[in-house]
């Protein structure tokens, strides 16, 4: 199952950027630092074109640290990109942010050419907070639920220091299903555009590769040791369901409210420090997305040759 979702408010984003950007030194991007690739808005790098960026790995607080690492030295190993691991809520490093938009565009400061930064990212990703740290006010609505900011604003950090924030935008079509489950694992889509207990299927199936000591520590179960990996990701579902008391009549578990308890727990990172991603896994995700979007496209071209052909009128 593949998860899209791409409200009309981002259209108007999209719009947004596309029209600020020609005046922009440096763009931010907040990024999840527990789904660094699927955070990151290919449409972005379309829009900001060779815009120096600074990718900012924001909730690294509750990110697999040895997976972070990963992460830093694939982002800083790209052209014109530097990356940071961010507390959002945190004062002193955010403050950092800055110190590193100069660095990018070492030639911006002072009244006369002040640093002009975009600040942007997926919904629900911690930018809204992050904004709010770096300012000491309250500029930015903040809220666990994707799409809060929905208007650009113009924040002045320092004299010579301006920053536009834009709402989050996903892009119009997700083409590595992993990168729609984490995102919505996540809480950057909208809760209407996927089915929970799929989504909970599915990042109960991660934990039990990478992180099933976490899992048994969490929930209790009561297994052998081990015996949480082995189990089918449907089956440890409904076991955490009868644990927690999440029950339907007739002794059935309410796997809907069971699905809700995991990513709840996952999104407060009660279960621990968990990153759902290494480079080298979303890497292999995006080339299977992309060989099979070019699939799809060549099957589209040959049935509109087909049918074009079909329609082409006899020679006299």
């Amino acid at each position: 199952m593949a998860i899209q979702w791409f409200p009309g408010h981002m259209h108007l984003t999209k719009k947004a950027i596309a029209e600020r950007i020609k005046d922009i030194d440096v763009v931010i991007e907040v990024l999840d630092a527990r789904l660094p690739g699927s955070s990151a808005n290919p449409l972005l790098a379309e829009l900001t074109g060779h815009k120096p960026t600074l990718k900012v790995l924001n909730k690294q607080d509750v990110a697999d640290p040895e997976r972070t690492a990963l992460w830093l030295d694939w982002y800083n190993a790209q052209s014109d990109t530097a990356a940071v691991p961010l507390d959002a809520s945190e004062p002193a490093p955010a403050r950092k942010l800055i110190d590193g938009c100069h660095r990018l565009a070492p030639n911006r400061g002072g009244m006369a050419k002040p640093m002009r930064v975009l600040i942007c990212g997926v919904p629900n990703v911690g930018k809204s907070t992050l904004i709010n740290t770096l300012t000491n006010k309250r500029h930015a609505k903040t809220g666990d639920e994707a799409g809060i900011t929905k208007l650009e604003q113009r924040i002045t950090l320092t004299d010579d220091f301006y920053l536009w924030d834009t709402p989050g935008m996903l892009w119009p079509r997700i083409t590595a299903p992993e990168s729609g489950f984490n995102l919505a694992a996540s809480g950057a889509i909208g809760r209407n555009a996927y089915d929970e207990e799929l989504v909970a299927l599915e990042l109960l199936q991660r934990l039990q590769t990478h992180y099933a000591p976490l899992l048994e520590a969490r929930y209790k179960l009561g297994l052998p040791e081990g015996a949480v990996a082995q189990l089918r990701d449907d089956e440890l579902l409904e076991a955490i369901g009868r644990k927690r008391g999440a029950m339907l009549g007739g002794g059935r578990v309410n796997l809907q409210k069971t699905a809700e308890i995991v990513m709840t727990d996952f999104r407060a990172a009660i279960l621990g420090r968990i990153t759902l991603e290494t480079p080298a896994e979303f890497e292999a995700w995006r080339a299977a997305g992309a060989l099979q979007d070019a699939e799809r496209e060549a099957k589209k071209q040959a049935r509109a040759s087909k049918k074009k052909g079909r329609k082409a009128p006899e020679a006299p």
